[in-house]
Order: structure tokens, then C-alpha cells, then sequence
């Protein structure tokens, strides 16, 4: 674990979340797997339109104050250095600074790049392998501050892509307002609720297929 996931979900809210998955579970045959990572990608991209423009701004600047006098090569040096060095400094904000970040890269590509990261990880939890099909993925990618639910095709078959909006907005709230964890074991009580409201019952048979305990991703 990292040191922002590890501020953000202390081993209290870890076990807090794992006590929530297991009441959730206790009212339907649903396999809550909860995942977050800190971000999807690092966005390399956005870091170099962020060293682009600033090493551009800084090249103008330079060179409209330069207008007013004589260009000599040492002048020239200057601007160039300055150049190379407001484009690196661009880059680092980019790079440290999440609303930068989330401005340059653009929300289709970091759309498609948490659905990328939530596919890999619903197969490298094995949210697939459960008796009835009845895995559900709740997955979190705090920089970009996106949540998706992937369900496997059980829970698909009764519950639609628009039934879990309200889910999703917990959680969004709990990580737009620093309280992620907080909107996490809201947002999985109401998984609990909605999946028993859809008809994925639980049987008499069942049980926990799937570990019940937050999973934090790698960082890509």
C-alpha cells in the first residue's frame, strides 16, 4: 500500500469495510470485491502537453521582451535554458498536482483508462469465479476520482447499468469530500440493498466465495 491509500484507508476503516462487505453479503448471494487504487495511469501524455505549454509561454515571454533590444547569441542562450527549464517545471506540476493532471489528460482518456485498469483488475481478483456468476467489481480510482461497479453476467442479468448510479455517488461524494472510506462502506451497504431488492437472493447453500477485504491496486 501506498501512502496516500494508506492515509486514506487506515487499517480501522479496513477492517470497517470488511465488516461491510460481510453484512452486505449476509442479504444476497452477491461477491462484493472492493478495489481502489491512487490513479489509473500516470498520464504521461498530459505531463508533456504540460512541459509543452509552459516551455512555449516561457520562449514567448522571453521573446517579446526581447523585441525592444538588440538579439545576441548570449540573449538567445538564455531564452532557450529558460525554455528547457519552465518545460520540465510544467511536467513536474503536471505530474504532482491531481487537478492538473485530471485538466491535460482529459476525461475520455482517463474514462478509458479506469475502465482499462477495472477490467484488469476483475480478472486479477477472479471476481469471475464464483458458483452463480454473482461477483461484483466496486472499483475506485481516487485521482481521477472515478467509480465504476463491473458485474459478472449473474448480477447483469438483474440489475442494469443505471440501477448502481446512486452507489456510485457515494462514493464519488466520500472522495470529493476526503472522507473516501466512509462513502465506500455507505456505497456497499447499498450494493447489499439493491442487489436483495433485484432478486439476487441468497441460498440456503451459499457461501463466501470471494475474500471480503479492500483490495489496493498498483499504481500502472
Amino acid at each position: 500500500m501506498n501512502e496516500t491509500t494508506s492515509r486514506l484507508f487506515t487499517s480501522e476503516d479496513r477492517t470497517r469495510i470488511l465488516e461491510a462487505v460481510r453484512s452486505a453479503e449476509s442479504r444476497t448471494s452477491g461477491e462484493i470485491v472492493p478495489y481502489v487504487v491512487e490513479r489509473s495511469d500516470h498520464y504521461e501524455e498530459a505531463e508533456w502537453r504540460g512541459g509543452f505549454l509552459c516551455g512555449i509561454v516561457a520562449f514567448a515571454v522571453a521573446a517579446l521582451e526581447g523585441l525592444a533590444r538588440a538579439w545576441d547569441p548570449v540573449d538567445l542562450l538564455e531564452v532557450c535554458l529558460l525554455s528547457v527549464v519552465s518545460a520540465v517545471i510544467g511536467m513536474l506540476v503536471v505530474h504532482w498536482v491531481p487537478f492538473v493532471t485530471r485538466l491535460l489528460a482529459g476525461k475520455h482518456r482517463m474514462d478509458f483508462r479506469v475502465r482499462q485498469r477495472a477490467a484488469e483488475a476483475f480478472i486479477a481478483e477472479e471476481a469471475f469465479n464464483t458458483r452463480n456468476r454473482t461477483g461484483i467489481l466496486l472499483f475506485i480510482s481516487l485521482m481521477e476520482r472515478r467509480v465504476l461497479v463491473v458485474g459478472d453476467t449473474g448480477i447483469n442479468a438483474k440489475v442494469g447499468k443505471d440501477d448502481w448510479h446512486d452507489v456510485v455517488q457515494l462514493v464519488v461524494q466520500g472522495i470529493t469530500s476526503g472522507s473516501p472510506a466512509a462513502g465506500l462502506i455507505t456505497a456497499i451497504g447499498k450494493c447489499g440493498d439493491l442487489l436483495a431488492q433485484h432478486g439476487v437472493a441468497r441460498r440456503e447453500d451459499d457461501r463466501d466465495e470471494l475474500p471480503d477485504d479492500l483490495r489496493i491496486g498498483k499504481d500502472e
